[in-house]
């Protein structure tokens, strides 16, 4: 049986959804020799942010001489993308090798997708030998299946709403459950809104927070990035952050923070920072002549911080690629972006079966022109027709995973995605 064989088998999981709970993950773990318990765990948690906050603080962690494994969920492109060792994607054999041995153990639990990735990464970082692993939560933080894995440290990035079907209507609902990843007596560093710190608290972590015990200030250097001064009790750390936008300045400082409590140095913690690449996220790859920015913004709190960064940067009006996932709150996302949009392509991730209908989207843009397009292919089509410098590809991930590749000239990958 080869790898694609367990691929398909582990990407056909994802048909079943999400089923929250730590029993089926727990006993995966368990008997795959509880891989977890031999290198230090950091989660990280939150509605936006997760990702960048995590690649900063896994290169602060690897300048630091550390030997670090990155978990991060959804993938662009390639399924190992989730799974770096010392900033670097696993080979691909050794993908295969673990997951061929996971599956059978997998299916006797009943574990689900992400259940069997999260126990995958915690085996391949044992045999990989790393010292501390930075994972990613994948949705909220009580049930989730990283959750299992005891942190030395947590972070929880913000709260906003989104997944409301899973983790409740409310912010202070959705922050109650993001404070499950916390742990009693041990450090964690959060970017909440001080009127949600309460719900953190009480779970009894020694937290420190953004605007409490963690003071930033930020420089902007345009398309360069942030310089960015992190301030501690008793330390003061300065940094240049490549991530773009005020929210990525805000992510950069709260990795550092976190680096603080792990006791790397303040030069480590600069040049991790300098060294942070993150795709996706307002990356700016050149096309064409021209360049294109990719974001991942999927919800409205995402999409108002994009359109705040291109206003930071000078940018008044551009156009927009935009797909977005069906049970998204694309009314939020397309209001936070309309403001910004010269003109709109709808189009969809072909391998997406949640992706919505372009045309329906149409009505959320009723002052620019539209364009209604099939597939990714198509929509860089029309965009090669407008001849623009500067555009943007935005609303959903899975769209980007498809998108990237074609900008850089590289094969994607060809299965369905859900999760």
């Amino acid at each position: 049986m080869t790898f694609g064989d367990d691929l398909s088998w582990l990407f056909a999981r994802q048909r079943f959804g999400v089923r929250p709970g730590l029993e089926r993950v727990r006993a995966l773990l368990a008997r795959l020799g509880e891989p977890q318990g031999t290198f230090r765990v950091v989660l990280v948690g939150g509605t936006n942010g997760k990702g960048s906050t995590a690649a900063s603080l896994a290169a602060m962690l690897r300048a630091d001489g550390q030997r670090v494994g990155l978990f991060t969920s959804p993938h662009l492109t390639h399924f190992t993308e989730r799974l770096m060792v010392d900033g670097a994607e696993l080979p691909e054999t050794v993908v295969a090798a673990a997951l061929a041995r996971v599956r059978p153990l997998a299916e006797d639990v009943g574990a689900t997708f992400f259940e069997i990735v999260t126990a995958l990464g915690a085996l391949l970082f044992a045999e990989a030998g790393v010292t501390v692993a930075v994972m990613e939560v994948g949705l909220g933080g009580r049930l989730d299946s990283t959750n299992a894995l005891d942190p030395d440290l947590s972070v929880i990035t913000n709260v906003d709403l989104d997944h409301t079907e899973i983790l409740g209507s409310t912010r202070e609902a959705i922050a109650s459950e993001k404070a499950g990843i916390l742990r009693a007596g041990r450090p964690a560093v959060t970017g909440v809104d001080m009127g949600l710190l309460p719900v953190l608290l009480e779970r009894g972590a020694d937290v420190w927070a953004l605007g409490w015990h963690i003071g930033v200030q930020v420089q902007a250097l345009g398309w360069e990035g942030s310089d960015v001064t992190v301030s501690v009790p008793r330390q003061t750390v300065a940094l240049r952050t490549p991530l773009l936008g005020e929210h990525g300045a805000r992510n950069a400082a709260l990795a550092a923070a976190a680096a603080i409590r792990l006791g790397v140095s303040p030069d480590a913690i600069a040049r991790g920072a300098a060294a942070t690449v993150w795709p996706g996220r307002l990356e700016a790859l050149p096309w064409r002549g021209g360049r294109v920015l990719l974001d991942g913004a999927h919800n409205p709190a995402g999409a108002h911080a994009l359109a705040g960064a291109l206003r930071a940067l000078g940018v008044e009006r551009l156009p927009i690629v935009f797909g977005a996932a069906g049970d998204k709150d694309v009314v939020g996302v397309a209001a936070a972006l309309a403001p910004l949009a010269s003109q709109v392509i709808l189009t969809r991730a072909a391998l997406s079966p949640r992706a919505a209908e372009p045309a329906s989207l149409a009505p959320l843009f009723p002052d620019c022109p539209i364009t209604v397009t099939d597939s990714p292919e198509q929509a860089l089509d029309a965009l090669a027709g407008l001849d623009a410098p500067l555009a943007l590809v935005c609303g959903s991930l899975y769209l980007l995973g498809e998108v990237r590749p074609l900008l850089l000239g590289v094969a994607g990958e060809d299965r369905e995605r859900w999760q």
